[in-house]
């Protein structure tokens, strides 16, 4: 009976001192270390103690809550009661490295290295984290430098703990470094938190090939990168270009555990797709398709437009076919290219048939659409239908451009008996406008343009028949259409019949110079010139660019020179496009100079056109241009006398490359500073130059840079294939 009570006693006595220690540690882990104290105390009042557990939680909660001076107490404490292990100098430490005082910890770690106390990682990482954090890294890699080569602690997460610091501080090419240095040991540093971390910094930074690099250290090491770090790297590369490395990746995808996101799709396509790889393409988009992503707008159309370039049409069906399958609406531009693309492989039919299919699930087909197949029926000698498709494209809702009646109505010339198809169409209109004005001046334009004078007739006729009075649009319309057949005695009494009317106006007089102009009628060009001025209309800009070219195409320059002044006195100046033309002529002949200097007085410096005849008479003795002086003194007198664009520096460029290739170089360049787009011609001078120059590299570059700019290399074809074999 004793025996049981006092093992009764014994044992509630051990219970009563466990709870106490599970009390204590509980308001320790919970933050109220103040709570532990005061309970600590009442169990030493009564002669109990914690145990080595209980101790140490509480030890760190002091730690942790910034109590330092209870904390340096309870060390006391474990030191008398011989609890002290490594477990006791990590603490110490983080207490050390929480008051800042980061000497003394460094100091604290060298003794216990020197003495051969053992001591744990983690007082080494709690260090190394702190020095990091003050920004002191040549401290910090000292130390762990130190401590690694004495081989008294597995430093492994610690090292890893190092890397992370160097890439947050961006530190990377520290941080390669430290990974490198590892690896010629054999030894794995980093887990996969710190190379994720790694990677995400480098591809910031666009540091794509180390980022490759480490990538396949990872894949090496067995250690998979997280799905959004490898996503993300995959965009990088494609966005920079390096769609092949991207490839490569993304083949590698079950190695790397990857399972890759709709947005890798799209870029992956888009870039294959830029890159010529358009095979490779859509038959990632198939594989997108089984993972369950279907690309973006954006990339479907992209995808479909460079298939519809490269003429691969049956793909670009089946990806059609895959699209509607799976509810996906292509955009109208998706509709568009393949139309188009379908026409200009002469396979209109077909184009026909994807527009019957966006009827019959109503959907209305884009104006370019409709084009397409208008243009491609006419290429197949269906000028009927393509007739019925205009009037199809107007009753959805799109306005056909003057052009494109123009274009269907010049087919009918092709055809049997164009009259019949002429007047069909005019009948259609006429019937899908019958509660609107119909405006008969596109069908007079029309038939002017495809010469057919006798159908503009009765359209003109039909308007007066209806009993309404021709505007001055189907007047010019129907003048034109006897200038453009050359049936000038017709235009001469239309236009005498319109002026005994009181019907003439600027307009008409305009297409009356302008026409004779083009049928190369100068003289009578001339006259209706000074008609319109003596009825009181002044002529446009545009009219006397035209006169005056033609005049100086008929070597007529001293008529050209005195079109000229007559100009400046009705306040019309030189423009752009006339300067151009005076100078080419100028280069070609000094005729015009000596026309100039009949006619006007070039010592009147003050008169424009008098810098204009210098300007000319400079050009008439190019022998004299090719220092950049000279050229420069050209610009500044060229600004003076009308605005130069493109055209002007171009002339300018070919005088001073004849002479001085470098200054020629640098002056191109002076034209693209100035904000100039320069053209083919621009580029052909130039690479011309060089090329006869035997800057045979540089001649390469500019013959690159031309094509990259869009512009057409075919016209140098043969400088092009010499530059080739060099």
């Amino acid at each position: 009976m004793f025996d049981f009570l006092n093992k009764f006693v014994s044992n509630k006595y051990l219970y009563y001192v466990k709870f106490k220690n599970i009390l204590v540690t509980g308001y320790a882990i919970a933050g109220k270390p103040e709570f532990a104290l005061e309970l600590f105390g009442k169990i030493r009042n009564k002669g109990l103690d914690l145990d080595f557990w209980s101790y140490h939680v509480l030890l760190n909660a002091l730690v942790e809550q910034g109590r330092f001076d209870s904390a340096n107490m309870i060390a006391k404490q474990i030191a008398l009661r011989g609890f002290e292990n490594e477990v006791t100098l990590s603490i110490k430490m983080k207490s050390l490295c929480k008051q800042n005082l980061l000497a003394e910890a460094e100091e604290y770690l060298h003794g216990l290295v020197s003495s051969g106390v053992v001591f744990n990682e983690y007082s080494v990482c709690v260090v190394v984290e702190a020095l990091c954090r003050k920004d002191k890294f040549e401290v910090a890699e000292k130390l762990l430098k130190e401590i690694r080569e004495s081989g008294l602690v597995q430093l492994d997460f610690t090292c890893g703990v190092w890397v992370g610091n160097l890439v947050r501080a961006g530190r990377l090419d520290g941080a390669l470094e430290f990974l490198n240095s590892m690896k010629s040991l054999g030894r794995l540093v980093p887990d996969v938190f710190q190379y994720n971390m790694l990677v995400s910094r480098l591809l910031r930074e666009n540091r794509l090939m180390e980022v490759f690099d480490v990538l396949m250290e990872m894949k090496e090491n067995e250690i998979v990168p997280d799905r959004v770090t490898m996503n993300y790297a995959l965009c990088f590369f494609c966005k920079a270009g390096m769609v092949e490395v991207a490839l490569e990746l993304f083949n590698s995808r079950q190695e790397f555990g990857l399972s890759p996101n709709g947005m890798v799709y799209n870029f992956l396509i888009n870039s294959l797709c830029g890159d010529g790889s358009i095979d490779e393409a859509y038959n990632l988009l198939k594989n997108a398709i089984d993972q369950g992503f279907f690309p973006g707008g954006k990339t479907f159309y992209i995808l479909a437009a460079t298939l519809c370039r490269e003429g691969k049409l049956e793909k670009m069906t089946e990806l059609l076919i895959f699209a509607l399958d799976r509810k996906f609406a292509p955009s109208d531009s998706t509709y568009d290219i393949f139309i188009s693309a379908l026409c200009r492989a002469g396979r209109v039919e077909d184009g026909y048939l994807i527009y019957g299919n966006l009827n019959r699930i109503n959907k209305v087909a884009t104006k370019a659409a409709y084009r397409s197949l208008i243009c491609g029926f006419i290429k197949c000698n269906k000028a009927d239908v393509a007739a019925t498709l205009l009037i199809e494209m107007q009753e959805k809702g799109h306005k056909p451009s003057k052009a494109l009646f123009r274009t269907i109505i010049r087919s009918f010339a092709d055809v049997k008996n164009p009259e019949k198809q002429f007047l069909q169409l005019l009948e259609m209109e006429l019937s899908r406008q019958a509660s609107n004005p119909m405006n008969y001046d596109i069908f007079i334009d029309g038939a002017g343009h495809a010469k057919l004078p006798e159908m503009a007739k009765e359209v003109y006729e039909m308007i007066q028949r209806s009993g309404l009075e021709p505007s001055s649009g189907e007047n010019s319309a129907m003048l034109l259409s006897y200038l453009k057949s050359e049936r000038i005695s017709d235009a001469l009494d239309f236009f005498s019949d319109l002026h005994q009317k009181g019907k003439v106006g600027k307009k008409l007089y305009e297409v009356m110079i302008i026409g004779f102009c083009k049928l190369g009628k100068i003289d009578m060009a001339l006259g209706f010139l000074e008609h319109m001025k003596t009825d009181g209309w002044v002529p446009s800009t545009e009219c006397y660019e035209i006169l005056i070219k033609q005049l100086c195409l008929s070597r007529k320059y001293d008529m050209a020179v005195h079109v000229i002044t007559g100009m400046e006195k009705v306040g019309r100046h030189v423009t752009s496009f006339l300067g151009n033309t005076l100078l080419m002529h100028a280069l070609k002949t000094q005729d015009l100079y000596e026309a100039w200097i009949r006619s006007i007085d070039l010592q009147n410096e003050t008169s424009k056109i008098s810098l204009l005849g210098r300007l000319i008479g400079a050009f008439s003795f190019s022998g004299n241009i090719g220092a950049s002086e000279d050229i420069e003194n050209l610009e500044e007198v060229i600004q003076l006398c009308f605005k130069p664009d493109i055209i002007t520096y171009n002339i300018l460029l070919k005088q001073l490359i004849k002479r001085d290739i470098d200054h020629a170089c640098e002056f191109f360049d002076k034209i693209c500073r100035k904000g100039y787009e320069p053209d083919q011609w621009t580029y052909k001078v130039l690479v011309y130059g060089l090329y006869r120059s035997g800057r045979i590299d540089k001649a390469k570059r500019k013959l690159e840079e031309m094509y990259w700019r869009g512009l057409d290399i075919v016209s140098i074809q043969g400088l092009t294939n010499g530059l080739i074999k060099s």
